[in-house]
């Protein structure tokens, strides 16, 4: 009798030194909220972060790479994103910069578009853009359908975005389908009937547009209980264009987010304050459509957990820039540049309910991305430049 012996091969680890700030959004690993070790190092082993410290204490490594006196922080985390789609709506943005006002009804462009477009097309674009997210520093990233609107086309873009993300969400409720216009309570019918069949296998969250001109709040609560019943979690657009009761009711039914939060009065910021459910602001929204910003200062010194996200999509927010929403949060919002940063990172992970992600301390997934800038700080300091020089994806420098 013989017996078989496997060699096992160890991957090579790698510690990045000489790092003038690493940002760590762990507090027991150093100063602040954001844990920032000054003269850092980060030992990376496969996948995920092995060790954090003080530059002169780092182990021995199979590899090294000398970070040079500048920052390092963890990937963005963007938990709000419209990337299945196809066509372009310049049209639309130039007339709304000529003075013609923002409304929901723009997506049915983007609706005809897409339907039309084949597979190839979609997966085209849609690795585009997170690729493009992806030089800015975004290693974890969220994507909704929302431009099929029928059963086939909500389906295979639920398939297409989990080629590229697991954080995949079902948006069948965006708006109410073109051939619907006469009939809403039919489209929730079969937004929580058949297409609901067809989706929930291939999505983790359900999502839905609660706000005048697309679904009210009767219809956003069958919506979204509906697709808890076959185990999806919720998420809501909420109170983007006016007051309504999309934040209470994200939080009374436990969604993980209620997105946009421009329109609060003093009772939903309570609700979100006592609850669990994180506001994900979307600045680059209200840049695009010469809105009004949400106010994120009355949120946080409320106690609300914050997170930002891009909103990238072809409408409202063409921007799949997690820097620039950080300059627009600290400059119209009311952040600090730590809380704007931590919004982009923790905050992200938290609206995703992710614990392997939007940090850099041992265990977690190794997303890091290295600044060219001695400082996060630089993110808000230096608006429109492009400061993300290198990033780490699941350990591999990409």
């Amino acid at each position: 009798m013989t017996t078989a012996t496997t060699a096992t091969t160890a991957t090579p680890t790698t510690a990045i030194t000489n790092i003038a700030g690493l940002v760590t959004n762990d507090p027991s690993l150093g100063e602040g909220p954001l844990g920032l070790i000054r003269d850092a190092a980060v030992v990376i082993d496969g996948d995920r972060v092995a060790w954090v410290g003080g530059t002169s204490k780092a182990p021995a490594t199979d590899n090294r790479v000398d970070a040079g006196g500048r920052a390092v922080i963890p990937g963005f985390v963007d938990s709000h994103s419209h990337l299945v789609f196809a066509g372009d709506r310049t049209e639309e943005f130039n007339a709304r910069m000529s003075g013609r006002a923002y409304s929901a009804g723009g997506i049915r462009t983007t609706v005809a578009a897409t339907r039309a477009a084949p597979d190839e097309v979609l997966h085209a674009n849609v690795g585009r853009y997170v690729a493009e997210a992806r030089r800015q520093g975004t290693t974890t990233v969220e994507i909704k359908s929302g431009y099929g609107l029928t059963e086939r086309d909500e389906a295979r873009s639920l398939a297409i975005a989990g080629a590229h993300t697991d954080e995949v969400t079902f948006l069948g409720a965006h708006i109410v389908a073109p051939e619907f216009a006469d009939d809403p309570a039919a489209y929730v019918e079969l937004v929580t009937g058949p297409m609901l069949d067809a989706c929930a296998p291939h999505a983790r969250w359900i999502d839905v547009f609660c706000e005048r001109g697309a679904f009210d709040g009767d219809q956003a609560r069958a919506v979204l209980t509906a697709g808890q019943e076959r185990g999806l979690i919720p998420r809501v657009h909420a109170n983007q264009l006016s007051h309504g009761p999309g934040v209470r009711l994200a939080v009374e039914l436990g969604a993980a987010s209620a997105d946009h939060c421009t329109h609060l009065t003093d009772a939903d910021v309570d609700a979100l304050a006592q609850g669990d459910t994180v506001a994900t602001l979307l600045p680059g929204a209200e840049f695009s459509t010469r809105s009004s910003y949400p106010d994120a200062r009355r949120l946080l010194d409320a106690g609300v957990t914050v997170a930002l996200s891009p909103d990238c999509n072809p409408g409202s927010s063409f921007t799949s820039s997690m820097p620039f929403c950080v300059a627009l949060a600290v400059r119209e919002m009311g952040m600090t540049p730590d809380e704007a940063v931590w919004a982009a990172t923790a905050g992200g992970a938290r609206a995703l309910r992710r614990t392997d992600v939007g940090r850099v301390s041992p265990g977690a997934r190794a997303d890091l991305a290295l600044l060219d800038a001695p400082s996060h700080v630089h993110l808000a300091y230096r608006p429109g430049v492009p400061l993300v020089s290198a990033v780490w994806q699941h350990g591999t420098l990409i």
